[in-house]
Order: C-alpha cells, then sequence, then structure tokens
C-alpha cells in the first residue's frame, strides 16, 4: 500500500513534467499556428491569381470581339503626290489649287496653281447637269435606278436602290444638291445614244468652253480620270449659271422624294448653303482620295459676283475653312472698287 507521501510526490513530479512540456511545446504550437495562417494565406493567393487570369482571359476574349482595328493611312491626292501643297499662299490655303475672278470683268482676285490638271471628283456633274439642260430632254420623263448605275469604281453607297424611278428632274436636283451618284449616272445612260454619247457630248462641250484641259471619261466623277483645271472649271461654273435650272437645284438645301413606299430626305453637301450667310447662285462639292475635297461657287461677295474655285483641299471642312479665308480676304482687303490680284501661278 502506498503512502501518502508517495502520492504527494507524485503528483509534484507530473505538475513539474507539464510545465516542462508546455515550455517545450507552445513554441512549436504558436509557429504551427502561424505555419498553419501562412499556408491559408498562400492557398488564397493563388486563387485570387487564378481570378485575375481568368479576368484577364475574359477581357482578352472580349478584346477579340472589340478591338479596333487601325484604319489604313489615307491615300494621298494627286496634288499631295506632285508637292503642290507645298506652294505657299498670302492667305495660307489648305487647297492646293485655288482661283477666284470677277465674274463680269474676268479679273484675276487670287489664284494659286490655276493651270495643274488634276482630279476633279463630283465637280463633273455640273458638266453633266449642263449637257443634259442644253440637250432639252423632258425633266418630267421618269427614268429607272437599274443595276447599271450602282457604283463598282469606289463601291459607294446610295439610298436610290435598283428599280428606284424618279423623273429626270428629281435626278438632276439629287445629282446637284446632294451629290447622288447613282442619279448622275441613270441621267448619263438615259442621254440619246446611250453613256458613249453622253460621255461625248460632255467632252464636246469642254471643248466648245476652251476647257482644254479637261477631259471626261464618265459622268458622276467617281473615276479619277476625270481631271480639269481651276483656270477651265471657272469657264465651266460661269457657263452652267446661265441655266436658272442649275443654279435653282444646286443652291437647294434639301427635298423629300418619295422613293418607293418611302418618304426620304436629302440635303446639300455644301454646309455654306446650309448655313445660309453665303449669297450662292451657283456650287457644287466633290471628293475622292485622288481629288481631295473640291468646291466651286458662283457667289457675291465685297459687292461683286466671284467665281471661285478650290481643289484638292487636304481635310473634311478646310475648303469651307479656305472659302470662309477668302471671303474675310476680300472683305476687308480687297475693295470693291479695285481689287489688287494675289497670284501664284503653278
Amino acid at each position: 500500500m502506498v503512502s501518502w507521501f508517495d502520492w504527494s510526490w507524485l503528483r509534484h513530479s507530473l505538475l513539474a513534467l507539464g510545465a516542462i512540456y508546455a515550455l517545450v511545446h507552445a513554441p512549436l504550437a504558436d509557429a504551427a499556428q502561424q505555419s498553419s495562417r501562412s499556408t491559408t494565406k498562400a492557398s488564397a493567393k493563388p486563387s485570387n491569381a487564378a481570378a485575375q487570369v481568368k479576368s484577364r482571359q475574359i477581357r482578352a476574349v472580349n478584346g477579340k470581339r472589340t478591338r479596333t482595328v487601325k484604319a489604313a493611312p489615307a491615300r494621298p491626292s494627286l496634288g499631295q503626290r506632285y508637292g503642290l501643297h507645298a506652294t505657299d499662299d498670302p492667305l495660307d490655303l489648305k487647297s492646293s489649287v485655288a482661283l477666284v475672278i470677277d465674274q463680269d470683268t474676268q479679273q484675276v482676285l487670287f489664284s494659286k496653281n490655276p493651270q495643274a490638271v488634276l482630279p476633279i471628283a463630283s465637280i463633273t456633274k455640273l458638266m453633266t447637269a449642263l449637257v443634259v439642260t442644253e440637250a432639252g430632254l423632258p425633266l418630267d420623263e421618269p427614268l429607272t435606278i437599274s443595276q447599271d448605275d450602282v457604283d463598282t469604281e469606289k463601291g459607294s453607297r446610295s439610298r436610290l436602290t435598283v428599280g428606284t424611278h424618279l423623273t429626270r428632274g428629281e435626278m438632276l436636283l439629287l445629282a446637284l444638291m446632294s451629290s447622288e451618284n447613282r442619279a448622275a449616272h441613270a441621267l448619263g445612260r438615259n442621254y440619246p445614244g446611250g453613256m458613249d454619247a453622253f460621255v461625248g457630248a460632255m467632252n464636246a462641250k469642254a471643248q466648245l468652253l476652251g476647257m482644254t484641259g479637261t477631259r471626261y471619261v464618265e459622268p458622276t466623277g467617281l473615276s479619277s480620270q476625270n481631271q480639269s483645271s481651276a483656270n477651265d472649271l471657272v469657264r465651266l461654273v460661269d457657263a452652267a449659271y446661265a441655266h436658272p435650272i442649275i443654279r435653282e437645284l444646286s443652291t437647294s438645301r434639301e427635298a423629300q422624294l418619295d422613293i418607293g413606299n418611302r418618304q426620304l430626305q436629302f440635303r446639300t453637301t455644301n454646309g455654306l448653303v446650309r448655313g445660309g450667310e453665303w449669297d450662292i447662285g451657283l456650287q457644287k462639292t466633290g471628293y475622292i482620295s485622288e481629288a481631295g475635297r473640291c468646291l466651286v461657287m458662283q457667289a457675291e461677295l465685297a459687292g461683286r459676283k466671284l467665281i471661285m474655285v478650290l481643289l484638292d483641299s487636304a481635310g473634311k471642312y478646310s475648303r469651307i475653312g479656305d472659302a470662309e479665308r477668302i471671303r474675310k480676304w476680300l472683305d476687308h482687303a480687297v475693295p470693291a472698287a479695285s481689287a489688287q490680284a494675289a497670284t501664284t501661278r503653278f
């Protein structure tokens, strides 16, 4: 039988051993706990990283769906290739070709590369209108847009679908006011003798007007082979201005036409006509990449009737800006009674 003393000794021994165990294993337990927490955090990081990778993958997938492709640089115009934009002028125009004359006296008020022969884009349609008008063809005759009128040169769009029926007068309005290519082509196609006869009449009229540097191959201006100079186009504007119908249609701001079962709104391509601040008697705009931005007008400025030609302008609104620069210059620098020409010749 064990005595009380023996049990007391055993109890104290056990307590001492427990204290020693605690002293030894507590740091190990703390280290294990910290290791466990670190492991937990470490295990959480791959989860966040995986989410980030997944997010990047989603963005990449979405990026493929919505990524923007850089547009190809614009093709230089023929005037740019010729170096015409390097020509200095007192008004710092963005057009490489400019010519302003007094319509009554033929006095040159401003000129810049006036003899340069360049593509003229939809300025062509002014000759198209002149040939149609002088042919005396009935303006109320119905014409139909056909597949032949669809642009295969530049792939331009049109709201005049194949099968559209309009009168010759309506086609003429859309060609002059809205620069409608299919309308202009239909006008040429429905000329007596067909398209070849019409283009022949365009070139014959150009020669008759003394437009010696001008050549036409089709009636819309989509072909860069339709070329002329500012000197020649002044003659065209002057001749076209003699016809009230061309003056009226080219300066119309807008029109509503019944196209099939729909009524469509058409507007002028000339912001100066829309603005209403200019006294414009005749106008036509044009653009293809080879020609740059083009504009011809008959307008009354500084108390006199003027003809203005701007070709190969760089920038969407630069031809309008150039016209405004010329207007301001005429208002302030050129008295109506005695204008002095500012010339920079090609």
